[in-house]
């Protein structure tokens, strides 16, 4: 029966047979000659990996176009114009040369399986594919997936190790700067051993040897408070050989790394001032108007001059003769009426003292401010032989409270608060410790005696830390001595090595004693952490 029909109720089109069998028939003829294109491939194995595709979809067409007798014409036409359209798009880049191996196999196989796919796609709603899944022409294989969390896992591993590659390289450069430092400290001392024989000072010679040793390997092996030494700026070092001749002019030879101190505290080695003298009494050629001096070379000439007689008026004995530098280097601050002036109150100087002279002259004199309180502390940041005993910042504050140690009853505490009556007086001593330094005229913290006060202000204003902190000299400790979360009593941190925080209290037993407790304690409630 050469002429069945059959008739489909849906579309009501009339579709044949012989129709299909012919553009079956076409559809091969189509693939039989891409074949024999494919065939001009260079390598064997790539042919047959063509050849089979081909075959494959040969087969897969000619399955799809038999399913599509029972679709419409329309829909077989559509197919039919796709399959001629990827026939000539085959043809043509068979017939191009291909470019190498990879070229090859991406034509065939590539090529091949849009033919299919497009196939595929001509389906009407709801109806099944020309071709099954399994009977799809093979994919190429894809890339083993990792799991999805292992990308994740290895950014987080290498994150790690380049976190502990910086954090090794930071000790590295630490310690080799801890090394340069030391062998600084070992050259200038060498300096000044050569000048200290040549001036003859067997005893000094003795005593600057011992300090020197000490110092390096304190510097290169001790702990973070050897950091507080900062090297002076280039600008300064290029000072040196102006600094050095002077200095041997006014007989302070031995002095350099001192002066280079001094003008790194007061100008960094810039300007036209650098040692800010123009109101010095050497000061002969200018006015003395601050910053009136407009050549460097003076200025060092005035500088040096002016800080040799304040050594010798401070009875300095050696570069490393610290009480005496201090009370020298205030009095070059200050001015060297300062000088007599704490001789004959306290033998020399002091913080206290230091403080109680500058609110004095800024009072005669009607300003708000005189000098700074805490020059000393200031300049020896810069000067390797007092790295290890300068009182920087807020070290300050426990020189202060070192000198209360013995006060009973703490009158001088609660009446200076203002009390008429005794009263319970940690908070007025640390309030005293405060006021002397120029802590609370500054506003860096605020008077108080009621210890909850203090430690609100601290929350309030991002200087609190808790317990497990490992504080820094002249933090105020907060005491819960039943550890039941009340703020009982408060100190002044004196120094902690890491495992002990050691203080100094007031009204301890009625008295300003030291203490000590365990760092992390249940004893200790937090700490107030100025920004001194």
């Amino acid at each position: 029966m050469a002429d069945i029909k059959t008739r489909q109720s849906k579309k009501g089109t009339i579709r044949t047979i012989d129709r299909a069998s012919a553009m079956t028939s076409h559809v091969k003829d189509v693939h039989a000659r891409t074949k024999e294109e494919m065939l001009h491939s260079r390598e064997q194995s790539r042919e047959q990996a063509s050849s089979q595709a081909s075959d494959q979809m040969g087969r897969g067409a000619e399955r799809g176009v038999r399913k599509a007798a029972t679709y419409s014409t329309d829909a077989a036409k559509a197919g039919y114009r796709a399959i001629r359209s990827k026939e000539s798009i085959l043809q043509r880049r068979a017939e191009q040369k291909m470019a190498g191996e990879e070229v090859a196999h991406e034509t065939s196989a590539i090529r091949t399986r849009e033919v299919v796919l497009r196939s595929q796609r001509i389906r009407s709603k709801g109806r099944p594919a020309f071709a099954s899944r399994r009977q799809r022409v093979a994919r190429p294989a894809r890339a083993t997936r990792m799991p999805a969390n292992a990308g994740l896992r290895m950014a987080k591993k290498q994150f790690q190790m380049q976190r502990q590659t910086r954090m090794a390289a930071r000790i590295s450069r630490k310690a080799a700067g801890k090394a340069l430092q030391s062998i600084k400290l070992l050259l200038e001392s060498t300096k000044l051993l050569i000048a200290s024989l040549a001036a003859g000072g067997s005893v000094a010679i003795i005593i600057i040897l011992i300090f020197v040793l000490f110092g390096a390997a304190f510097y290169t092996f001790g702990d973070d408070s050897s950091d507080n030494y900062i090297e002076v700026s280039p600008e300064v070092e290029a000072y040196t050989p102006l600094i050095s001749r002077y200095a041997q002019q006014y007989g302070i030879g031995e002095y350099v790394e001192l002066i280079k101190a001094v003008m790194m505290q007061e100008s960094g080695g810039r300007g036209t001032d650098p040692m800010q003298c123009s109101e010095s009494p050497f000061n002969k050629k200018y006015s003395h108007a601050p910053n009136s001096i407009k050549d460097p070379e003076y200025s060092i000439n005035c500088g040096v001059h002016y800080l040799a007689d304040c050594l010798k008026q401070a009875r300095c004995k050696s570069p490393i003769d610290m009480n005496h530098i201090r009370l020298a280097l205030q009095g070059y601050n200050y001015g060297n009426g300062y000088i007599s002036w704490a001789i004959k109150k306290d033998g020399g100087y002091t913080v206290a003292n230091a403080i109680t002279f500058s609110d004095m002259q800024a009072k005669k004199h009607g300003w708000k401010s005189y000098g700074d309180k805490q020059y000393p502390a200031h300049v020896l940041r810069y000067y390797p032989y007092g790295s290890y005993n300068i009182g920087v910042g807020n070290t300050a504050i426990v020189r202060v409270a070192e000198q209360q140690l013995g006060n009973h009853g703490g009158k001088k505490f609660w009446s200076w608060y203002g009390y008429s009556n005794r009263v319970s007086w940690c908070g007025c001593f640390v309030s005293w410790c405060e006021n002397q330094c120029g802590y609370i005229k500054s506003g860096t913290v605020p008077k108080f005696s009621y210890v909850p006060d203090i430690v609100d202000w601290a929350k309030s204003h991002h200087h609190w830390q808790s317990r497990n902190y490992k504080p820094s000299p002249g933090d105020i400790i907060i005491i819960d001595w039943y550890a039941n979360g009340t703020r009982d009593h408060v100190g002044l941190v004196e120094r902690c090595d890491g495992r002990t925080v050691y203080t100094i209290e007031g009204n301890r037993s009625d008295a300003v004693r030291r203490g000590s407790y365990r760092v992390g304690s249940g004893t200790i409630y937090g700490y107030v952490v100025p920004k001194y």
